[in-house]
C-alpha cells in the first residue's frame, strides 16, 4: 500500500507540473518496479509492481493508448528475466547470516568464492562478513540488478550470466539462496564441477540427495546447509518386499 501511494504521489505530481500523460506513466512504473524488490516473494513483488498501472487504468484518470501498458510489464520482465523465474527471482540474503560460516567451512586466503544468483549483493556483502581475504564473484542473470550489486559491491566482480552455463571448477565454494526446484540441478553441476574440498553452501533450501557435512542455524532461524565435495549421497530406502 506504501509503494502504491506514493507511485500515486509521483504520478499527480508529474501531472501537475504538465509532464505527459505517457511519460509520467513510464517514471511512475519504473518507481513502482524498484519498489517491487522489496518484495519478500514473488508475488508480493507482481502486486507491488503491477498495483499502481492496474489501479490507474481502474480509474480512469489518464487517457493513455492501449499498448501503453505493456510498459510496466516490461519493466518487470528487465528486472526478472523469464529465464530467472526457474530459479529465486529476488532472495536476499538476510544480514549476519553467514557469520558462522568460515568456522565450519575454513578457506585458504585469496579463495574464489561464487555468489551464484547475487541480486543485489546481500550475499556478497555477507560473505565479505565471514571471508574478508576472499576473492567474491557475483553472478547475476538480470542486468538492472547485476549492474545495482556492482554498484553497491565495487570490492567484487560482478558479472551478468547464467549460473548454470558458468564453469565452478575455479571456485572453492559456491553459495545459494535459491528455491527448493533448483537445488538437484544445483547437485548435479556442483557434483560434475567443484574440486575436491570445495563447498556447496545453500541457504534455507536441503540438497536432499546428499548428506550435508554440517547445518547451521542463522540468526533469524533459517538452516544454513553444508556439503563438501566429494560428496557423500543419501543412501536409498532398502525396498520393502
Amino acid at each position: 500500500m506504501l509503494a502504491w501511494a506514493l507511485c500515486w504521489l509521483l504520478f499527480v505530481a508529474l501531472w501537475q507540473f504538465g509532464v505527459g500523460a505517457m511519460t509520467a506513466l513510464l517514471v511512475t512504473c519504473a518507481l513502482g518496479v524498484a519498489l517491487s524488490l522489496l518484495g519478500a516473494s514473488w508475488w508480493r513483488r507482481v502486486m507491488i509492481g503491477a498495483g499502481f498501472p492496474l489501479s490507474l487504468a481502474l480509474s480512469g484518470v489518464a487517457a493513455v493508448p492501449a499498448w501503453a501498458w505493456l510498459l510496466p510489464l516490461l519493466l518487470l520482465l528487465l528486472i526478472y528475466p523469464l529465464n530467472a523465474w526457474r530459479d529465486a527471482p529476488l532472495f536476499p540474503t538476510p544480514d549476519n547470516a553467514l557469520l558462522e560460516l568460515h568456522k565450519h567451512a575454513p578457506l585458504p586466503l585469496g579463495a574464489l568464492v561464487l555468489d551464484a544468483g547475487c541480486g543485489l549483493g546481500h550475499g556478497l556483502r555477507a560473505l565479505r562478513q565471514t571471508y574478508p581475504q576472499a576473492r567474491l564473484h557475483g553472478l547475476e542473470w538480470s542486468w538492472p540488478l547485476r549492474a545495482a550489486c556492482a554498484l553497491s559491491c565495487s570490492w567484487a566482480r560482478v558479472r551478468h550470466g547464467d549460473i548454470w552455463r558458468e564453469d565452478w571448477r575455479p571456485y572453492s565454494m559456491v553459495y545459494m539462496f535459491q528455491r527448493p526446484e533448483s537445488m538437484p540441478r544445483a547437485v548435479e553441476k556442483a557434483g560434475a564441477e567443484l574440486a575436491p574440498g570445495a563447498w556447496l553452501v545453500s541457504l534455507e533450501f536441503e540438497a536432499a540427495e546428499l548428506v550435508p557435512q554440517a547445518v547451521l542455524q542463522t540468526p533469524d532461524g533459517r538452516p544454513l546447509w553444508l556439503y563438501q565435495s566429494p560428496f557423500v549421497h543419501q543412501k536409498a530406502p532398502d525396498a520393502v518386499i
